[in-house]
């Protein structure tokens, strides 16, 4: 096998002929779309790359990499060339689907393929961002990928799970009869409450066209300013247009719940489908001390649970966060590692 690795930077490179085909054989979740990732980085400090890997011209693998770089969030800065005050880091992974890996192989590249074509990858990444960059983090890395990742010099530590609910169930009321016996009588009492409010407007579906993105990023950024900025997470924000064009797509479930009268969103969620694994991705809403609803997170969730039941996907994810919580839904706690490999490393 002979690999070439291209490195492209979706704010001025054009997307490969040959990418979507390669997204779709590998049933590839939205944001891996070019035109996702070229929305993403367009007006992001930390520019998405899409790094390629190519046997005979063809794509055998491709890496999903973050140009992360501390300071203000809200100036650009160029990619490559000489970091002045802190170094950049090539950061492995898809920023919006968080325990999700930003790697992909052909099923048909064995451990040896998988190896080189990462330190392959690794070397075009450092060579490409300058001498700025200190080196390449690998995040949301699975047990069975770390021979594909880690080796001598590399520093492996675990990282905060991911949550992962297996598919057993008829219907969602099969669901919550599983659940611990608080949690069953909550969440049924929750369901009754919201089916009964004649004063929500709820709606989920594919391809929404009837939802616009300023009023997603507004409510979810105003949801997020609640907690406060996570450790050493230097995404950027969501952008509107990105949110915009994520719900139209028909692959991406928007579920929106409104004030029946005036119209006000007070809540959405979505879920990135996927034929395995679908992961429930953003959720946002109003509280109740400023015109919100009460329960609709948990509403929300059976209606989830609902997606993956009614759609036949094997499970579905629902990221990092909040594992108490999600533990009572009934979802597992898958491990990861973090693999940092310092620049001398991938020369």
């Amino acid at each position: 096998m002979t690999v070439h690795i291209d490195v492209l930077d979706p704010r001025r490179d054009p997307e490969p002929a040959d990418w979507a085909r390669f997204a779709a054989d590998r049933h590839l979740p939205a944001p891996w779309s070019y035109r996702m990732l070229q929305l993403e980085t367009a007006s992001s400090r930390c520019p998405n790359l899409l790094v390629v890997a190519r046997d005979a011209g063809e794509p055998v693998a491709a890496l999903s990499v973050t140009v992360a770089r501390p300071g203000d969030p809200h100036r650009r800065r160029p990619v490559g060339g000489i970091a002045r005050f802190a170094p950049r880091l090539a950061e492995v992974h898809q920023p919006w689907m968080p325990g999700t890996s930003g790697r992909v192989f052909a099923p048909e590249l064995d451990t040896a393929a998988r190896r080189a074509i990462t330190r392959a990858a690794e070397r075009a990444v450092v060579s490409f961002l300058g001498p700025g960059c200190g080196g390449v983090i690998h995040r949301y890395v699975r047990d069975a990928e770390l021979p594909d990742v880690g080796g001598r010099g590399r520093v492996v530590r675990d990282a905060v799970p991911t949550t992962l609910l297996r598919n057993g169930f008829a219907d969602v009321d099969e669901w919550v009869t599983s659940l611990a016996r608080s949690r069953r009588h909550s969440i049924r009492g929750q369901r009754r409450k919201i089916a009964a409010d004649p004063s929500l407007t709820i709606r989920c579906g594919r391809a929404r066209d009837d939802v616009a993105g300023a009023e997603l990023a507004t409510l979810l950024h105003t949801h997020r300013a609640k907690f406060g900025r996570v450790p050493l997470d230097l995404r950027g924000a969501v952008t509107a247009e990105y949110l915009h064009e994520l719900v139209r797509r028909s692959d991406v479930a928007t579920l929106t719940y409104r004030d029946t009268d005036s119209g006000r969103l007070l809540a959405f969620t979505t879920v990135l489908d996927h034929v395995v694994t679908p992961l429930h991705q953003h959720w946002a809403a109003v509280p109740p001390d400023k015109g919100g609803k009460r329960h609709l997170y948990f509403d929300a969730y059976a209606r989830v649970v609902g997606f993956m039941i009614d759609n036949d996907r094997p499970s579905i994810s629902s990221g990092r966060g909040m594992q108490d919580v999600k533990g009572s839904l009934g979802f597992a706690p898958q491990p990861l590692q973090t693999v940092m490999v310092p620049r001398p490393v991938c020369r």
